[in-house]
């Protein structure tokens, strides 16, 4: 690939220092090797630089808990919908998503390893993706998909995708060993009950200790970690006692819970978006979901926001996370105003959309803009630190790069191109 230039009036490296004016990003062979001020760098011959009007350079964001084929919550369109069409609606996820911004994403269940072996081969634009593929549930628990009437509405889709109701330790250890064997880079949990499950609730606690923790040992055999689905102050313990990495939404969580994960260096992912998008699909959905379930979410919704302001003002390392499925596929950067509304700075929020994610996957070679990373580089208009929700509008979200390659171009006609002569910066810019 030829070299890339991009230039701009700001660069947010991701890593929380201050932003720098002026500033471009020289990618060659898919990896950054400079970012920072354009009077500091040299841009390589015959590079491509690309510029446009009160831009800002980002890493590409990082979305830790998606569901990438799956679409709203609208149980009735659920059910009439085929399994192998069910699964082809992760396309079209893929691309929004990735056209929104977010480059690197984990799926908490029901996606195929199959998705991310097409994406990897070139057949649809994604994000790059972790897996958990089944979520876990004990029987009767919030991810049993088995409905009062005895019909099942079918979330797993039974392609590639082990079904996942478990009971006691012998079945929860068969159990994550075959959805090790799909494929799965993470085991999900439901440790607690939840919104969207008809014979349960958020502050039902759900598997004992003694399942999750043989969960948490399976999965160490093979270099794998644990997310539990877990808003019961009594779920969150035990997921964390037992030794889970990540508490996924935590709507309940309480004093106890938040020195628990500060003992254990545990990460929240919040989805604070979810309880809104739940009640807001309902809505629009023409009656897809039971009042229950919509009761639920407008129950939760103040003690979520509440919860997770705590968290963040004692220190939890929080890491982004949308839930999106539930919400609409491609609007991810909404969560990122509600991490700001909850105690964030708008640069923690990008923070927590960036290094943090990378450091909770482990992937070094991600989450800033600093060299030898992999080119994974948004361009916006304006500036995110004065107007953190300027992120979520589509027509702020200019240029997305993936590895160096560009993934989604909204330059128009407006933004120039054109190649450098090597041994200097443009001066003029």
């Amino acid at each position: 690939m030829p070299a890339l230039v991009i230039v701009a009036e700001r660069l947010i490296d991701g890593t929380g220092r201050d932003p720098v004016e002026r500033a471009a990003v020289v990618i060659e062979n898919g990896l950054i090797t400079s970012a920072g001020a354009r009077a500091s760098l040299t841009f390589p011959a015959g590079a491509e630089v690309l510029e446009d009007e009160d831009l800002t350079l980002l890493p590409g964001f990082m979305d830790m808990h998606v569901h990438l084929a799956s679409s709203g919550t609208n149980l009735v369109r659920v059910l009439m919908t085929p399994p192998s069409l069910a699964l082809l609606n992760s396309v079209p996820n893929c691309a929004r998503t990735l056209a929104a911004g977010v480059t690197t994403v984990r799926d908490a269940g029901h996606t195929p390893v199959g998705v991310r072996l097409a994406s990897e081969a070139g057949y649809f634009p994604a994000p790059r993706m972790e897996l958990a593929v089944s979520l876990l549930s004990q029987t009767g628990g919030h991810g049993d998909d088995l409905m009062p009437c005895g019909a099942r509405v079918g979330l797993t889709m039974g392609v590639d995708v082990p079904h996942g109701v478990v009971d006691g330790v012998d079945g929860m250890r068969r159990k994550v060993r075959e959805v090790l064997h799909a494929g799965a880079d993470w085991i999900k949990l439901c440790t607690s009950g939840g919104v969207l499950s008809p014979g349960d609730f958020p502050d039902h606690a759900q598997f004992s200790i003694e399942e999750i923790r043989v969960a948490v040992e399976e999965a160490a055999v093979v270099g794998k970690r644990v997310m539990a689905h877990a808003m019961s102050p009594a779920g969150i313990r035990n997921a964390l006692i037992a030794g889970v990495t990540t508490i996924e939404h935590g709507c309940l969580l309480d004093e106890e819970g938040i020195a628990l994960m500060k003992e254990k260096g545990a990460y929240l992912v919040p989805t604070l978006v979810a309880p809104g998008d739940v009640i807001d699909g309902a809505k629009a959905g023409g009656g897809g979901l039971p009042p229950e379930m919509i009761e639920k979410a407008e129950r939760i919704v103040g003690r979520h926001r509440a919860a997770v302001s705590a968290a963040i003002a004692a220190g939890v390392k929080v890491a982004m996370g949308t839930d999106a499925a539930v919400g609409p596929h491609g609007t991810n950067l909404r969560e990122l105003g509600l991490m700001v509304r909850c105690g964030m700075t708008p640069m923690q929020a990008i923070v927590a959309s960036t290094t943090v994610p990378a450091e909770l996957l482990r992937r070094a070679d991600l989450g800033a803009l600093e060299p030898g990373r992999l080119a994974d580089v948004v361009a916006v208009r304006g500036d995110p630190l004065a107007d953190i929700d300027s992120l979520a509008k589509p027509e702020h979200i200019r240029l997305v790069i993936k590895e160096g390659r560009v993934a989604r171009d909204f330059r128009g006609s407006s933004l120039a191109a054109h190649s450098s002569s090597g041994s200097s910066p443009r001066a003029a810019s």
